[in-house]
């Protein structure tokens, strides 16, 4: 993984909607939680994509956005963004190249990882968290990161 302090690497995907998301463009404005996940509509993807649903207002509150980055392709995202009401940005890596510059690797060297960011505005990794079949505790630990980043 990334540690902390380090710049944020190069980001720009498309979303969901086509659009292209470019990390750089949220320095200075907000924090980033970046959260990297095997797959859209898996079980466990499912549990941890909703509790960042659930957390978002939250996450929001503490001036951040949430971004879900998987290699599946845009169609996929926005379907799993409509059923299950995922009111933030899923962006599609679809060849693992930013994965590779996040040093998200693959677990067991067979699914792809299950990392999160906290980007700070400066666009440092304020935070990191790896944790394979964990499903709110990323949420947590992203909260907890930006509650340490407000009161920095």
């Amino acid at each position: 993984m990334l540690r902390t302090g380090e710049l944020a690497p190069e980001l720009i995907l498309p979303d969901q909607h086509g659009h292209l998301i470019d990390l750089a463009a949220f320095r200075g404005h907000r924090h980033v939680v970046l959260f990297f996940y095997p797959k859209d509509n898996s079980l466990v993807c499912t549990k941890e994509a909703c509790a960042f649903r659930d957390a978002y207002a939250d996450i929001q509150g503490h001036d951040a956005e949430v971004i879900g980055v998987s290699r599946d392709g845009a169609a996929s995202h926005q379907a799993f963004a409509d059923r299950w009401r995922l009111p933030f940005t899923l962006v599609s890596d679809t060849d693992g190249e930013v994965a590779k510059r996040f040093k998200v690797h693959a677990i067991l060297g067979l699914v792809a990882g299950r990392v999160t960011y906290v980007i700070d505005k400066d666009g440092r990794i304020a935070a990191a968290f790896r944790h394979a079949f964990a499903t709110t505790g990323h949420v947590e630990a992203a909260l907890e990161a930006l509650r340490d980043q407000r009161s920095a």
